[in-house]
């Protein structure tokens, strides 16, 4: 155990020291501040305490005088000076927690910055891993009150082995031994520390993940993206078992650590306690044989019970700097964590209008951790100002070419150029500057509907933002809502919500927004019904005139509507054509048009 602990320390005094250097950077002047006002707390306990000493002493010498009340006259000073400390003590209490306070804000703030910006900095791939999230959660949740609470507990522990220090010089006076004893008798409380803190961080290092485990049962059953099906499926007394059975595992590793280290303390604090009471006797010895005043055994007795209670405060301030450092060691791991794709040295400038198109050549990308390829050699070409259509069954790699196609992904082998240029050999800024997309499973922004619409440009103005709402058939659902384009959507603000059909409508009004010559689409009809879409397919046209575009469905009748239709499967394109020529083809497009032609016909017969 002490080996460890040793091995322990010297990996964590690096840490400390970073973590240190973030309070440093983000609050100079009020760190100084605090540094001045902790050196001034140590020192008041251990002059309070000769102060009462030196009153104690004055006092009983008057009461055996003859003149009483000349005698007094020489203990006022020090009963002053005892007032006067006692009063600087709450001022400077007072103080120190003022100027804690402003430095967690300023520190807070600025680790969260690092975060954020060290997020966005982040692949795709990052937020993909469960060790990552473990990670991140790590860093912004358990670490990032941690630099402050490493500061508080450092200083806690500078002003108490200051205060100790004195207190130890002024047993010193009587016996050197006394301090030695003072000391030695709390050290079987710094190895119990030492333990329950090494076993503390290994348990939750282990079940970092029984605890976000935790979040999402308790996401489940109180936010209103689960409401229904928890009702509707009946799932509400699962996910409550599931939550108290877990939350029972960790509890009772707890409270049998708890249990353990309890009894452990209790040894500790008879072994402390036996220490002071030698000291005491020793001094009680003296007086009875003349050889100490009154003033020395309330010295002795207040320098025991306080070095006792400090030499305890010290070794929780002890416990409590290293668990911050182990836990900044976490946000430190996240802030190290390097983005796996980086720009090149001499980034080549992207195109101002495409000419030639995009080209996917011999491309294989296997997703990490996965055990087969998403694409194998596969070969694409998107010709420059047409619409191409990607449709396929799930799982075919669609998605899987926007990824690609926007480099959140690298490709294991081949490449993708538009208009000849590797995308690799472009900044990734440039990159996405030539790319505007509807994702998916699109973000709902919970900001007004002018705002989620400028999401795609922040620099549009307010005809720009308009005129896009009226491209996807957004300006209608808008209109209806009361303040119009100055409605907060969304619940978490007490917004407006809307149907799933109209959010799509407003996302596609933000990828419309974004003068991009690339525009790609995934599922932009996916959410409409079949109204909605035949209105939004009359303006399709218009809406991709000198862009090139590509769009991923599943519907037949929005994939007709394209140049190009390309049928995938099993991450290759095995039927290319128009609309018309796939059909004629009798292929697997022919096939899957037929059926969904019943579907609607069936549809429309109910």
């Amino acid at each position: 155990m002490i080996l460890k602990a040793a091995q322990e320390l010297s990996r964590s005094l690096p840490l400390m020291s970073r973590g240190l250097a973030l309070v440093w950077r983000a609050a100079r002047l009020w760190t100084v501040a605090w540094g001045v006002l902790i050196v001034a707390q140590g020192l008041l306990p251990a002059i309070l305490v000769h102060l009462t000493r030196t009153a104690v002493n004055h006092l009983a010498d008057a009461l055996a005088a003859p003149d009483t009340l000349t005698a007094f006259a020489v203990a006022w000073p020090s009963l002053a000076g005892i007032a006067a400390l006692l009063i600087a003590g709450q001022l400077l209490a007072s103080l120190v927690a003022w100027v804690r306070g402003v430095q967690a804000e300023l520190v807070q703030d600025h680790i969260k910055e690092l975060i954020h910006a060290h997020a966005l900095r982040l692949d795709l791939a990052f937020f993909e891993e469960p060790d990552s999230y473990d990670l991140l959660y790590r860093a912004s949740v358990d670490a990032i009150n941690r630099p402050v609470i490493l500061l508080e507990n450092l200083g806690t522990f500078l002003q108490n082995a200051l205060t100790l220090a004195a207190l130890a010089l002024l047993l010193a006076a009587y016996a050197p031994w006394l301090p030695l004893l003072l000391v030695g008798s709390a050290l079987p409380g710094l190895w119990i520390v030492a333990r329950f803190i090494l076993r503390e961080v290994a348990w939750r290092r282990a079940n970092t993940g029984n605890e976000r485990r935790l979040r999402y049962y308790d996401w489940m059953m109180t936010e209103k993206e689960s409401a229904a099906e928890m009702r509707i499926f009946a799932l509400g007394d699962h996910h409550r078992g599931a939550y108290a059975q877990l939350r029972t595992e960790l509890r009772a590793w707890r409270l049998k650590l708890a249990a353990s280290e309890l009894r452990a303390e209790l040894a500790a604090g008879a072994i402390s306690w036996a220490g002071a009471l030698a000291g005491m006797l020793w001094m009680l010895k003296r007086a009875a044989n003349g050889l100490a005043k009154l003033g020395d055994l309330v010295l002795c007795y207040q320098a025991f019970q306080q070095g006792q209670a400090l030499l305890r405060a010290l070794l929780e301030s002890s416990g409590q700097i290293y668990r911050s450092v182990l836990f900044l060691d976490n946000l430190f791991q996240f802030l190290e964590t390097a983005p796996q794709l980086e720009d090149p040295p001499r980034p080549q400038p992207p195109p101002t209008l495409l000419r030639q198109g995009v080209r996917f050549e011999g491309v294989s990308f296997r997703y990490p951790g996965r055990g087969r390829d998403a694409l194998h050699d596969f070969s694409l070409d998107l010709p420059a100002g047409r619409t191409i259509a990607i449709v396929g069954p799930n799982g075919a790699g669609k998605s899987t070419l926007i990824k690609l196609l926007c480099r959140f992904y690298d490709p294991q082998q081949g490449r993708i150029l538009i208009d000849g240029i590797d995308v690799r050999q472009m900044a990734q800024a440039d990159l996405w500057r030539l790319i505007t997309v509807l994702f998916q499973e699109p973000v709902n922004y919970h900001a007004s509907a002018a705002d989620n619409i400028a999401m795609g440009d922040l620099t549009a103005d307010a005809d720009r933002i308009a005129a896009a709402a009226r491209a996807s058939g957004a300006d209608g659902c808008i209109a209806r809502l009361p303040n119009g384009f100055d409605t907060v959507l969304g619940q978490w603000f007490g917004g407006a919500e809307l149907s799933v059909g109209e959010w799509q409508r407003l996302a596609l009004a933000r990828a419309f927004l974004r003068d991009a010559p690339i525009l790609i689409l995934d599922e932009p009809t996916s959410a409409m019904d079949s109204w909605a879409e035949a209105d939004w397919l009359k303006r399709f046209s218009e809406l991709t005139v000198g862009r090139t575009a590509l769009m991923i469905t599943h519907r037949f009748t929005t994939a007709m509507h394209a140049d190009i239709v390309h049928v995938m499967r099993a991450g290759r394109i095995v039927e290319s054509g128009t609309h018309a020529e796939l059909v004629a083809a009798e292929g697997l497009y022919a096939e899957s048009w037929r059926e969904q032609m019943r579907e609607m016909g069936g549809a429309a017969g109910e």
